[in-house]
C-alpha cells in the first residue's frame, strides 16, 4: 500500500467537507450527517452531505452525482467527514469504494489509519481485487 502526503490542500479538502456538513448537520433526523468533498484533477472541488432514508445515498455517492453533473470526469482526492470520528475523517463503506473504482480507478482517499493518523492511499488500495 503506498501512503501520499497529506497536504494543505488535503487540509482544505476536509475543511470544505466540514463546513458543507456543518451548514447542512441534520442529527435530529440523522438524514445529514456526513459530508464529503470531491477534488477534481483540474482543480474543481464539490462537497455534498448524505440523504438518508430507506434507500439513502452516502456523501461520497451525492458528492460525485454533484460533480459529474457539473461536468466533470477526471477526479484526485475525496474525503468523507463525521464529526464523531477521530480527525473529523471517516473511510468510505464498500458501496462507495466499488463506486470510486469504477467512476475513478486512480482516486485516492483520505481516511484514518489504524492509530488515527490521517493517511491518503489509492481506492486500489482499499478494495484489492475489485471487479471492473
Amino acid at each position: 500500500m503506498t501512503f501520499y502526503e497529506i497536504t494543505e490542500e488535503d487540509k482544505e479538502l476536509i475543511k470544505q467537507a466540514l463546513y458543507r456538513l456543518e451548514s447542512n448537520y441534520d442529527g435530529e433526523k440523522y438524514n445529514h450527517t456526513v459530508g464529503a468533498a470531491i477534488k477534481c484533477k483540474n482543480g474543481n472541488v464539490y462537497t455534498g452531505v448524505n440523504c438518508d432514508g430507506i434507500h439513502g445515498s452516502c456523501a461520497e455517492y451525492i458528492t460525485m452525482g454533484i460533480a459529474i453533473s457539473a461536468g466533470e470526469r477526471e477526479f484526485d482526492t475525496i474525503v468523507a467527514v463525521h464529526k464523531d470520528f477521530p480527525n473529523k475523517v471517516i473511510a468510505p463503506c464498500g458501496n462507495c469504494r466499488q463506486m470510486l473504482i469504477e467512476y475513478c480507478p486512480d482516486i485516492k482517499v483520505i481516511l484514518n489509519d489504524y492509530e488515527n493518523n490521517l493517511v491518503k492511499v489509492e481506492i486500489k488500495d482499499l478494495l484489492p481485487f475489485a471487479c471492473l
